[in-house]
């Protein structure tokens, strides 16, 4: 069975770098794919990558990640300016972000306003 864990962004908010990425790896090797409704920070993703990469074994392959942002350059005027505000408000990176365990995922595609998700089929 196929599980997708939605992360709200304010449950991760509080908590360190660290912490954060040792969440949502043990969600990860769980065999779950997880949906977060923001960005990681760059620093953020290399530093789940770089953790993620000591961890690899016969049993955990490592991870696929994906992240669309919103299209700023679609935005006029005063809409991108709400945004922008909303952002430094909210303290969160807009955009959507799909981790999961490269065990699973076949392979991700994306533009900026999709991602398509494609799963190995399980023996």
């Amino acid at each position: 069975m196929l599980t997708l864990q939605f992360i709200p962004s304010h449950e991760l908010s509080s908590l360190g770098e660290e912490e954060k990425i040792k969440k949502l790896l043990a969600c990860v090797k769980s065999n779950n794919i997880v949906v977060l409704d923001a960005r990681l920070k760059a620093e953020e993703e290399a530093s789940l990558i770089k953790y993620t990469m000591g961890m690899i074994n016969n049993k955990f392959k490592g991870i696929e990640i994906a992240t669309i942002n919103p299209s700023d350059k679609t935005l006029q005027g005063f809409d991108k300016f709400r945004v922008n505000l909303a952002s430094m408000i909210l303290g969160r990176e807009q955009g959507l972000t799909v981790i999961g365990p490269a065990t699973i995922i076949k392979e991700i595609k994306k533009d900026p306003n999709k991602i398509q998700l494609f799963t190995k089929r399980r023996k």
